[in-house]
C-alpha cells in the first residue's frame, strides 16, 4: 500500500477544520445544544451526498455486505458524535479534544500491527508520537475536574476517538456494489437519527429557530466539513494506511485554531504556536511518498 491518497486526506483534514467555526454559528443561530448540531450535521451531510448518489444512479445500495457497511458506519458515526459531546461536558473542550483526537492515531497504529502481526512501522509511530506532542500544546492543559468525572470523561473520549479509528479501519475496504458517496451519506443518514434518538429519550426536544443565517450556516456545515470531507477521507484511504490517515486528521484541530484565530479573534500562545509547527511536522512526516506493508 502507498500514500498516494495523502492530498485528498489533507484537504479532509482542512475542511473538518472549519466543522468548529460553522458548528458554532450554527447552533448558535438555529439555538440549538451541540448534540443537536451533530445530529443536523450528519443528517445534512448524508442527506446531500444520497442525492448525489441517486444522481449518479450510485444510490442504491446491492447486498447484504452493503448494508452491513452502511449500519456499521452509521452506529460508529453516532458513537463518535455523541461520546464526543459527552466528554466535552465532562472535561471541557480542550481535554476531550486531547484524548478523543490524539487516541485515533494511536488505535489505528496498534490495530493495523496486530492484524499484520509485525512491530509498528517506525515512520507510523514517530509521526504519531510527534503529532501528540503537537496536539497537547496546542490544545493546552486540561482543567481541574473531580477525579471519578475526569476519569468518566476520559473513557467517553477515549469511546469516542476509538470509533473514528474505527470508522478509518473499516471504511478503508470497499464494499461491491456500494459507492463512497452512498455509503457516507445513508451512514450519515442514519447515525444522525440515532443521534435525534438519543437525546429525545434523554428529555431534549429543541426547537431550532429557522431564519435565512441558520439556513445557510446548516448548508456550509453540511457541505464543506461532512460530505465533502469524507468523501476526500474515505476516496484517500482507499491507496493510503489507516494509521497515515489518523495522522493527516490531526489537521482538523490545528484548522480549526487558525480559523478561530481570524473569525472569532482568539489569540495562540508561544506553547501553541509549537504544537502547531509539531503537528505540521508530523503531517509532512507522515505524507512523504513511500510504500508500506498493508
Amino acid at each position: 500500500m502507498t500514500t498516494s491518497g495523502v492530498p485528498a486526506l489533507v484537504t479532509a483534514g482542512l475542511l473538518w477544520g472549519t466543522g468548529g467555526v460553522l458548528g458554532t454559528a450554527f447552533g448558535s443561530a438555529a439555538g440549538l445544544p451541540p448534540t443537536a448540531v451533530a445530529a443536523c450535521r450528519l443528517g445534512g451531510g448524508g442527506l446531500l451526498l444520497v442525492a448525489c448518489a441517486v444522481a449518479g444512479g450510485t444510490g442504491r445500495p446491492t447486498g447484504a455486505p452493503a448494508l452491513r457497511r452502511i449500519a456499521v458506519i452509521g452506529v460508529l458515526a453516532a458513537v463518535f458524535q455523541g461520546a464526543y459531546f459527552v466528554a466535552t461536558s465532562l472535561l471541557g473542550v480542550a481535554a476531550a479534544t486531547l484524548i478523543a483526537i490524539g487516541s485515533a492515531p494511536v488505535v489505528c497504529v496498534a490495530v493495523e500491527s496486530v492484524g499484520a502481526r509485525r512491530r509498528p512501522d517506525p515512520v507510523a509511530v514517530r509521526t504519531v508520537a510527534v503529532g501528540l506532542v503537537g496536539l497537547v500544546f496546542l490544545v493546552g492543559a486540561p482543567p481541574d475536574v473531580a477525579a471519578g468525572t475526569a476519569l468518566l470523561g476520559a473513557l467517553t473520549a477515549l469511546l469516542s476517538g476509538s470509533s473514528f479509528a474505527a470508522i478509518t479501519l473499516v471504511g478503508r475496504r470497499p464494499v461491491v456494489g456500494l459507492s463512497e458517496s452512498a455509503m457516507t451519506g445513508w451512514s450519515f443518514l442514519l447515525g444522525g437519527s440515532l443521534l435525534v434518538v438519543g437525546f429525545t429519550m434523554a428529555g431534549g426536544s429543541p426547537t431550532p429557530t429557522v431564519t435565512a443565517a441558520s439556513i445557510a450556516l446548516l448548508v456550509a456545515l453540511a457541505v464543506f466539513p461532512t460530505a465533502a470531507a469524507y468523501t476526500f477521507w474515505f476516496r484517500g484511504l482507499r491507496t493510503s494506511p489507516a494509521s497515515t490517515a489518523a495522522v493527516i486528521g490531526l489537521l482538523e484541530p490545528l484548522t480549526g485554531t487558525v480559523l478561530a484565530m481570524i473569525v472569532l479573534g482568539e489569540r495562540l500562545t508561544v506553547v501553541g504556536l509549537i504544537g502547531a509547527a509539531l503537528l505540521l511536522v508530523a503531517v509532512v512526516d507522515t505524507s512523504r511518498p513511500r510504500t508500506v506493508r498493508a
